[in-house]
């Protein structure tokens, strides 16, 4: 953005004490929205023609940060979590082949256009409603230029709402969901918060977005979670029959009949001995192999996926998370493109 467009975001706050009116409000919003999804549509654009340009692909991950961490219930640190995602993903402690050998370095396989500046938006004033709606374009954005798939860093889990409705719409209608983490995240409106990251999944399951939706890891879930699991009809794996379900959820053949597969990662889905740096630490998890054992085993077009949750202000063994995150990302990378 231009230093005149960062000079209005930091000045709105002030102009809103002011009783700037509520038409000026709007137009100022608007503007600082729509600078940000110029910035995204137009990366997004430039990473389409160079994927094009080296001989192009059916599918190409393409990394989307969505750096929002206030809709957290406990700790915030997953706003910060994008850059040092990046940042391991490249860092020269390892190599940039997937395990399935799928070159990261090749644009064809992945690529980047940014984060949407969530703190900036805020700044302005925006409401959580509108917000979503911002992140949502942004990824219908990415999805308008073949053949770019969004990979969103997260951020909390609340961002999987827009992320997966906009997925939904943008291809005409519903997608399988595996989503993996300790919590079911689908509280009605937990702490009255109707976006919390602990309600992502009953805001998605309330439209039309998601034909069948898979809870994998599950260890940490309340009254309400199952009551509303059932009313949703999702199909909840707790870690306690984990044992008995591993021949089936490392064999998952999901998206047939619809419009994809979406998979969505909670870094707490794994023991926190394999990922300490969660805002939430539920000790019996995944172990870090369950987790590939399932991604790569899974038969489906996966056509978007998200990695959220990790907060790296609790990572403190030398950024162990953080790379946890990073092949998570990579993985899921590998699983996208085509």
């Amino acid at each position: 953005m231009s230093i005149i467009i960062r000079r209005g975001i930091r000045s709105m706050p002030t102009l809103n004490a002011a009783k700037v009116s509520a038409a000026m409000l709007e137009k100022g919003q608007s503007g600082v929205i729509d600078a940000s999804l110029t910035l995204i549509r137009e990366r997004a654009k430039l990473k389409a023609k160079l994927v094009r340009a080296l001989g192009g692909a059916k599918a190409t991950s393409t990394l989307l940060g969505v750096p929002l961490g206030h809709n957290s219930s406990f700790l915030q640190g997953p706003a910060f979590a994008p850059p040092r995602i990046r940042e391991a993903i490249w860092c020269g402690s390892t190599n940039s082949t997937t395990e399935e050998g799928k070159e990261l370095q090749d644009a064809r396989v992945l690529t980047d256009v940014g984060d949407v500046p969530i703190q900036e938006i805020r700044d302005c004033g925006v409401d959580d409603h509108r917000l979503m709606n911002v992140i949502g374009e942004s990824v219908k954005l990415v999805m308008d230029e073949d053949p770019l798939r969004p990979l969103v860093l997260g951020g909390d889990h609340s961002i999987s709402f827009p992320v997966i409705r906009a997925v939904s719409e943008k291809l005409g209608g519903p997608v399988d969901v595996l989503h993996l983490d300790a919590h079911p995240d689908n509280y009605d409106a937990f702490e009255g918060n109707i976006y919390s990251h602990a309600s992502s999944f009953a805001r998605v399951m309330e439209g039309d977005y998601v034909r069948r939706l898979l809870q994998v890891g599950i260890r940490s879930i309340t009254a309400e979670g199952r009551a509303q699991a059932k009313k949703f009809g999702v199909e909840q794996y707790e870690m306690r029959t984990f044992s008995r379900d591993r021949h089936f959820l490392e064999n998952l053949k999901l998206g047939e009949g619809v419009k994809g597969v979406y998979i969505s990662i909670d870094v707490d889905c794994l023991d926190p001995a394999f990922a300490p740096g969660v805002s939430h630490i539920e000790p019996g998890g995944l172990s870090f192999r369950d987790v590939l054992n399932i991604l790569h085993n899974l038969e489906g077009d996966v056509v978007a996926g998200d990695v959220v949750e990790f907060n790296p202000q609790r990572d403190t063994v030398d950024g162990m998370t953080a790379m946890v995150a990073a092949k998570l990302v990579r993985e899921l990378a590998a699983k996208i493109s085509k």
